[in-house]
């Protein structure tokens, strides 16, 4: 994944990755309180967010539902790796123990994450020698 979610983008994955697949009025239902979108709105972004292939879209007897394509572990990977080594030119192993509070990562997914930056981080130490 070569470029990151923006907020707004962020909103509909996590409301996808927590509920799983769902038609755009109930992703509209579920992230309004969070964004004060119109409905439009969030038909936009997520027909955007269908192009980049971030969400998966298929119908359901004539009704269109999405999904989130990529894992939360993915996202929210690439941007701790952006953030620690573009912005704070922080190299070497980066510790995911900051995450272990958070109620969206489990045990495995912390797991996951971890193993996912810094194996990334080691090929991009790698490549910039």
């Amino acid at each position: 994944m070569s470029a990151q979610p923006n907020k707004s983008e962020i909103a509909v994955l996590k409301h996808l990755w927590t509920h799983g697949e769902q038609s755009a009025r109930e992703v509209h239902d579920g992230v309004t309180d969070e964004t004060g979108w119109s409905y439009s709105t969030t038909r936009t972004v997520i027909n955007r967010m269908a192009d980049k292939s971030w969400v998966n879209r298929r119908d359901v007897h004539g009704i269109a539902v999405f999904a989130a394509a990529v894992s939360k572990v993915t996202v929210l990977g690439g941007m701790v790796r952006d953030l620690t080594r573009k912005v704070f030119d922080i190299e070497g192993e980066l510790p995911v123990s900051m995450f272990a509070g958070s109620p969206h990562l489990s045990d495995g997914e912390l797991d996951e994450l971890e193993q996912l930056i810094n194996t990334a981080s080691s090929g991009d130490e790698e490549t910039a020698k």
